[in-house]
């Protein structure tokens, strides 16, 4: 017994003509005969009374035909659901605190506005924690600050980004045109939580240093940071991104990087075996138009002399 039998019979009830009923469901009448049949000899019962060439359902067919309408109903509902589903597409989205911070508003909006039939879900992590969500299926993709590990994982640089030293504008170390490693361990820092890839980065460069710091504040967001750079007298090691307004107010000063060290890109990462969709195809062009921080360098800039 199948929907095809139960939309033939509730033809056949409803018109009580197999003729009748073939030719509304553009069906021989053979094959309305036969559906009528098969239906009868599945459950045993007489559906039909044939007198004098008509039909009349009877008490078994009248149960049935209850039962036939409530089914084809549900199951009508489900197609319709389900071609609804075909045309949207589910994109679980990870990106990483200093993303989410500085780009995510703006990557939402681009999305609903050029992708209208994606339902997009988004969580922000650290680069640790996105990885393992995205090997684990529970995202698509991330858009991630730090290193990914996992060589099951497809990661494309697209963002440039970098970090600065930043301190108050009336710390110590703001008059100073060049800062040095002396300076860096002579004063607290702010420092992200373990499995940030701005922890990680500033961290591997300390040890290649031999430069041992104070950490006096650690801080999973970036309005943590600037407080505590603010407010508490720490420096920090932070993506320039995340200080624009500041660096303008000259609320905040910064050092940078001659060498190169900290520059860095956010990445856009999914798992190699993922089908990549018109969404993430989306996110991919739409992060090379953020490539270049709006702060760049001026004359005036600080630098580290390590």
């Amino acid at each position: 017994m199948t929907i095809r039998h139960l939309k033939i019979f509730i033809k056949v009830a409803e018109t009580q003509n197999m003729t009748l009923a073939a030719s509304q469901l553009y069906l021989a009448q053979s094959t309305v005969s036969q559906a009528i049949r098969e239906l009868e000899e599945h459950y045993g019962v007489a559906l039909f009374s044939r007198l004098s060439k008509r039909l009349y359902i009877t008490a078994a067919g009248k149960h049935l035909l209850n039962y036939a309408r409530t089914v084809v109903a549900k199951f009508n509902q489900l197609e319709a659901s389900m071609r609804k589903d075909s045309q949207i597409e589910h994109l679980r989205l990870g990106t990483t605190i200093t993303v989410a911070s500085c780009l995510l508003p703006s990557i939402l909006n681009q999305l609903e506005k050029h992708c209208p039939h994606t339902e997009w879900f988004s969580l922000t992590a650290n680069t640790a924690k996105i990885e393992e969500k995205i090997l684990n299926n529970e995202l698509d993709v991330g858009i991630v600050e730090g290193n990914i590990k996992s060589t099951d994982l497809i990661s494309l640089p697209l963002v440039d980004d970098c970090l600065v030293l930043a301190c108050a504008a009336g710390h110590p170390l703001a008059s100073k045109k060049e800062v040095t490693a002396a300076d860096i361990e002579s004063y607290p820092f702010v420092m992200r939580e373990t499995g940030s890839g701005t922890r990680e980065l500033f961290v591997n460069f300390l040890k290649q240093k031999g430069i041992s710091i104070q950490v006096k504040v650690e801080a999973p967001f970036p309005e943590a940071m600037r407080n505590a750079i603010l407010l508490n007298g720490c420096l920090a090691v932070i993506s320039i991104r995340l200080l624009e307004n500041e660096i303008k107010a000259g609320t905040v000063k910064i050092f940078r990087n001659r060498s190169g060290e900290w520059n860095r890109t956010f990445k856009l990462v999914y798992h190699k075996d993922t089908f990549v969709t018109p969404s993430i195809s989306f996110l991919s062009h739409l992060l090379e138009e953020y490539k270049k921080p709006n702060y760049m360098e001026t004359p005036n800039d600080r630098y580290l002399a390590l």
